[in-house]
């Protein structure tokens, strides 16, 4: 998100974040990279549609929105589910004490593993560490850590969350993205007491880095430190997902990211892709719009950040969305040229809401049987059918239509399709078994459905590959 500097940019940037919609790069700011090893990754990067995205910390204890509520700046939406009777300076207090109670003993990092690889998920973007700064692994920069002697769970075998849970999902085959809030407002050196702005504390340093050069410097360094550790004691990282886009040179917080990214690039991980969130420019590889999506297909590496549920973190009330709602929408996504990154917050006892075990069971089901129509696939023009019943994607010289069925609709006996370009000779049902009729038209062709298809429950989508 972007920095408030005036009064009214920061109303309309909490009213933004309030609504779920939240600024996202342009194509134009995006970079193309010449280093022909990070174009080969990139490619990868758009081959696996769908990551599973978790954000998890002490704040899962309260059931609300992750760190916010931290800046004064942000309280008129943060805060509004603050109903236990304190406020500023009492709330801040309470907040960065929910490390000493923090104890996630259900936690059990292979079967979030097996549940991410049945569910069709090729990667894990998971929050390192969030605004509050709070760090999931055993860093040695700072106490408040998940095996800072404060936290109950330091004793226990999996208190280096990250290294396990990493590990767990590498050995199923998927690729890790490390999310890294650039903001840390819980060290003194970025948040430091005594040294608020006016009346309020903001999400920005609680002092101006040009008239506190060496304690910048402390940040910046910290900051290193920190990006450091995750990117060489824990094993390859294929991206380092980087949130708090306030924090860039041209607003004053230059963290000198470039300079770093390309020692870790030239020493340690040349594959490594890097996420600069809302930044633009040669450190910001993919773009990631977040809570919504492009209205038209984009032309360069972009996915897009969504809740199965409403809330990024664990919500006690939260409602999830439908299984036939996250195919609908993985599929609007791939069909744009993008990735899904499905957001799951796991609950404060370390166990995945049950809710959300079904829905990742449930899109796994579906893909096991048309992720060729998903996997792999770029942009086919057009993307959508004008009546918007299908879409398409396309590998090489092979199609695939996808006719998405709202809840209870019936399933016609014909398709009827206005062709994308390109010639086709046979329509084949994905799990289906062998070619489907086609029949050619003035306006394309239509294809006769078995009736086992058309029996029974209404199908969530239908994938028809053309060749």
């Amino acid at each position: 998100m972007t920095e408030a500097n005036t009064a009214e940019e920061a109303q309309a940037q909490e009213t933004a974040v309030h609504e779920g919609v939240h600024n996202y790069s342009s194509e134009d700011e995006w970079v193309k990279p010449d280093d022909p090893l990070l174009l080969e990754r990139l490619e990868w990067f758009k081959d696996q549609k769908l990551g599973l995205m978790m954000h998890w910390g002490p704040y899962s204890q309260l059931g609300m929105v992750e760190s916010w509520a931290l800046s004064d700046g942000d309280a008129d939406w943060a805060r509004d589910c603050i109903d236990w009777g304190v406020e500023g300076e009492e709330l801040k207090r309470e907040y960065f004490d929910l490390n000493k109670t923090f104890n996630p003993i259900r936690f059990q990092p292979e079967l979030w593993a097996d549940l991410a690889a049945e569910g069709g998920f090729k990667y894990l973007t998971f929050t390192t560490k969030h605004h509050d700064g709070f760090c999931m692994w055993d860093t040695h920069t700072t106490d408040y850590r998940i095996t800072g002697s404060d936290t109950p769970f330091h004793r226990h075998k999996y208190a280096d969350i990250c290294r396990h849970l990493f590990d767990a999902f590498r050995s199923r085959g998927l690729a890790i993205s490390a999310y890294f809030s650039k903001a840390d407002w819980h060290t003194p050196d970025y948040w430091a007491p005594g040294m608020e702005r006016g009346e309020k504390m903001w999400r920005g340093p609680s002092y101006d880095p040009k008239e506190y050069p060496w304690l910048w410097e402390k940040f910046v360094n910290f900051t290193q430190e920190q990006m450091t550790e995750l990117l060489t004691k824990y094993g390859r990282i294929d991206m380092l997902w980087l949130d708090a886009g306030w924090v860039n040179a041209e607003r004053g917080q230059d963290i000198r990211l470039g300079e770093f990214v390309d020692k870790i690039r030239r020493e340690h991980q040349p594959w490594l892709l890097s996420a600069d969130r809302t930044v633009g420019g040669p450190y910001e590889n993919v773009i990631t719009p977040e809570q919504t999506l492009p209205e038209r297909p984009l032309n360069v590496p972009w996915e897009s950040c969504i809740t199965m549920g409403t809330s990024f973190s664990f919500n006690y009330e939260d409602k999830y969305k439908s299984v036939r709602e996250l195919v609908h929408l993985l599929v609007e996504i791939v069909a744009k040229g993008g990735n899904l990154a499905l957001n799951v917050g796991p609950q404060p006892d370390g166990r995945l809401p049950r809710a959300a075990i079904e829905r990742m069971k449930g899109l796994g089901a579906w893909l096991k049987i048309n992720g060729d129509a998903i996997y792999g696939t770029r942009v086919c023009a057009p993307y959508a059918s004008e009546d918007r019943k299908f879409r398409f994607t396309r590998k090489g010289d092979v199609v695939y239509a996808i006719r998405l069925y709202a809840e209870g609709e019936t399933v016609e006996r014909e398709l009827a399709l206005a062709l994308p370009e390109g010639s086709f000779e046979t329509a084949e049902l994905l799990g289906g078994e062998g070619p489907l009729p086609l029949r050619r038209t003035e306006s394309g062709i239509t294809l006769t459905l078995p009736d086992s298809v058309r029996a029974g429950e209404t199908p969530i989508a239908l994938c028809v590959r053309l060749s």
